[in-house]
């Protein structure tokens, strides 16, 4: 049995500490400062809490005492200081961070681990599994045009003007809508504004808006660099949301007022467990002389898992982390030093009892796309998932 350390009691640290221990192979001690979250968690076979202070080196020391690994289910700013902490315990560490430059401290740390020891940042869904999904796609191409990502939270009955619930950290939501985006736009590595690039698309016969969001990537923009004109990574919302949030940050400027934002959307907009999650990833380039272009969309769905409602976000979440986790325990995964989400295969993330979620609760919409062959226009190539097969058996729980 492994005996790990999950840091943070929240929706995601709850959620990732009861999906691991359901399984009967983890040992899981769950560490928060809120008596509440921590209350909520107590009694689950497999699961023990204590009262931890993550800012707290001495505190982090005594409870990674025996532990085989980390797992931060903390906002960002924690994370550096828990990382350093497992390094100097010789455990490993995962996170869920979207912020760039916490990935930036962690990848730092990693720089000092010893032989066994994983420093492993962005394990969710975006960052995470959106690189996973779209590095697997870029395979087997014998030049690479263009990778889009596109990653929505989305709540099944939209209400209001906002048409949005939170589902997320309002930490990592400020964030992504407030920090720099980076991307490769023609070859070369840039920096836009978050809520730019505006873009509509249809999916499944719902209407949609994308726009630029900071984090989504992760470090795909470093393993894609050189080899790639344009990548990029957006957040999709319901139509309207983004001039809404413009207003907010832009025009109010709250984006330098960040904790009077924070306090306006946790007390103005409610928090759903009914919601559906969008993973949308296209990638387009040159295969045996065709500009080809392969798309893998899918929606996945809040269910019920052991006997408890979870939203989309919580299920999807949570297996991204615990997949990472359980093919890193069993040999799947480097096993020194800093450790990318595109380094894991897609296949092997959705063979795993987590990462299987992906499907099983899972939509998929397959939409071959017709692309114009530039060197004879008279001619199409049209190509899909290898998986499209299995795609007309998924189905909506």
């Amino acid at each position: 049995m492994h005996a790990i350390l999950v840091c943070g009691a929240g929706k995601i640290g709850r959620a990732i500490a009861t999906h691991l221990a359901a399984t009967g192979d983890y040992q899981v001690l769950v560490g928060d400062v809120d008596e509440r979250a921590l209350e909520r968690l107590r009694g689950i076979t497999g699961i023990t809490v204590q009262r931890l202070d993550v800012s707290s080196p001495a505190a982090l020391a005594a409870a990674m005492a025996g532990r085989r690994l980390v797992i931060s289910a903390c906002s960002f700013f924690a994370n550096p200081g828990i990382a350093q902490a497992a390094l100097l315990a010789g455990i490993s560490y995962f996170d869920l961070t979207e912020d760039v430059a916490t990935t930036r401290a962690v990848a730092a740390i990693a720089a000092q681990a010893r032989p066994g020891q994983i420093f492993m940042p962005q394990c969710g869904l975006a960052p995470g599994f959106i690189a996973i999904a779209g590095y697997d796609l870029t395979r087997g191409f014998d030049s690479l045009d263009e990778v889009r990502l596109r990653v929505g939270a989305l709540p099944q009955f939209p209400t209001g003007e906002f048409k949005y619930n939170l589902t997320w950290s309002t930490d990592g939501l400020i964030n992504e809508y407030c920090n720099p985006c980076e991307v490769i736009h023609q070859g070369r590595r840039c920096e836009v504004l978050p809520l730019e690039g505006l873009e509509h698309f249809s999916l499944d016969g719902v209407d949609y808006e994308a726009f630029n969001t900071s984090g989504g990537l992760g470090t795909l923009w470093e393993t894609l660099q050189g080899t790639v004109r344009n990548l990029d990574y957006k957040t999709v919302r319901y139509r309207g949301h983004r001039d809404l949030v413009a207003f907010l940050v832009t025009e109010l400027k709250l984006a330098s007022r960040r904790e009077l934002l924070k306090d306006l959307l946790e007390k103005a907009i409610p928090i759903t467990k009914q919601d559906v999650v969008l993973v949308f990833v296209t990638v387009t380039g040159w295969k045996d002389g065709y500009l080809t272009q392969l798309t893998d969309a899918r929606k996945i769905y809040h269910s019920t898992l052991f006997g408890e409602s979870w939203s989309a976000i919580q299920i999807t979440t949570a297996a991204g982390m615990c997949t990472v986790v359980d093919l890193f325990l069993a040999n799947q995964l480097p096993t020194q030093g800093f450790v990318r989400q595109e380094q894991v295969g897609l296949a092997a993330f959705l063979a795993n009892r987590f990462g299987a979620a992906y499907e099983s609760h899972a939509q998929r919409l397959v939409h071959p796309t017709i692309v114009a062959d530039a060197r004879k226009p008279a001619q199409v190539a049209t190509e899909s998932l290898a998986r499209s097969e299995r795609a007309q058996s998924g189905t909506t729980p």
